[in-house]
């Protein structure tokens, strides 16, 4: 029996994640053809990482501030008017989490545990003995063992759309079938999914945000990176019953409208995190970063300083 419910949650929330992925995959066909899109003026870096070369970015000057990537994307996909605001106070890192973008995959089993460590490890290998760390989604659950498994690197902690269960309060079942739908084209999926995203007022009146979005470049995203990512997730034992560990002051960011990763996971987090306190967008989604990239980024910004 207990082998039984433990193969239907790993199937409910592998179907979650594989299905995320193809967000990403099908934004492809929303590329216009000939289309090359504007890339910062900053260049990608690599540097070496234990057994793996890492993709990495710097933008600003001041006390570091670290930001971890979501499921199936790249460092590409922060919004610029998050990265303008934060490099503008401070010294600001992203990079592409193991198999993604321009890091390696190596050769070590992908774990949530493994993606802290390469944090950890990045920071290390750039002289950064202590950062802010800022996650989304997956990278928020990443940030959540970075603070647990490498205390003395993490200052102040920013959770955005993060969780500590994704079984405690998991998307509605008419999200998960919405998720699982491949029927139509491929715009189709891609629009059932970016749907997902965003609630839906916002997502009709503002087509032209999403093109924004959307319609640039956002480097090697391979799927089998992306299966073992979902692999990862659905492997994590979560960290519910470690959150009072974590006594950094934390910032926990929720979409009072997120459909993916329910509001209810933020509000259990800032009540088991010691010294956290809640923000929830209305009207936000899971994207909200790109639905309110200024509220977003002041937001932050009021909390580190």
């Amino acid at each position: 029996m207990a082998n039984s419910a433990h193969t239907k949650k790993y199937s409910t929330i592998k179907k979650i994640f594989m299905a995320c992925a193809l967000i990403t995959m099908s934004l492809s066909a929303f590329i216009p053809d000939g289309f090359c899109g504007q890339d910062s003026e900053d260049t990608d870096r690599l540097i070496q990482v234990d057994d793996i070369r890492m993709g990495y970015r710097i933008y600003g000057n001041g006390y570091p501030v670290i930001m971890i990537m979501g499921y199936g994307s790249t460092m590409k996909l922060w919004d610029p008017a998050l990265i303008r605001a934060l490099s503008s106070n401070y010294k600001l890192i992203i990079f592409d989490n193991r198999g993604m973008g321009n890091t390696e995959a190596g050769l070590r089993p992908f774990s949530i545990e493994q993606f802290a460590d390469d944090t950890a490890g990045l920071m290390g290998a750039l002289n950064i003995r202590q950062a802010h760390v800022l996650g989304w989604s997956m990278g928020g659950i990443i940030a959540e063992e970075v603070a647990l498994r490498h205390p003395d690197k993490v200052n102040k902690l920013i959770l955005y759309a993060a969780h500590c269960n994704a079984n405690l309060f998991p998307p509605a079942s008419e999200v998960i079938q919405r998720l699982t739908d491949l029927s139509g084209t491929p715009q189709e999926q891609g629009m059932r999914f970016i749907s997902t995203l965003f609630p839906p007022d916002w997502l009709r009146n503002n087509q032209e945000r999403i093109k924004e979005i959307f319609y640039r470049p956002l480097g090697s995203i391979p799927p089998e990176t992306m299966n073992k990512q979902s692999m990862a997730i659905s492997k994590w034992r979560g960290c519910c019953d470690r959150l009072g560990k974590i006594n950094n002051s934390a910032l926990i960011i929720t979409g009072a409208d997120d459909v993916l990763v329910p509001p209810q996971n933020a509000h259990y987090l800032a009540e088991k995190i010691p010294h956290a306190r809640l923000v929830s967008f209305e009207n936000g989604g899971h994207g909200l970063m790109f639905q309110y990239p200024e509220k977003f980024s002041w937001t932050v910004i009021d909390f580190l300083r």
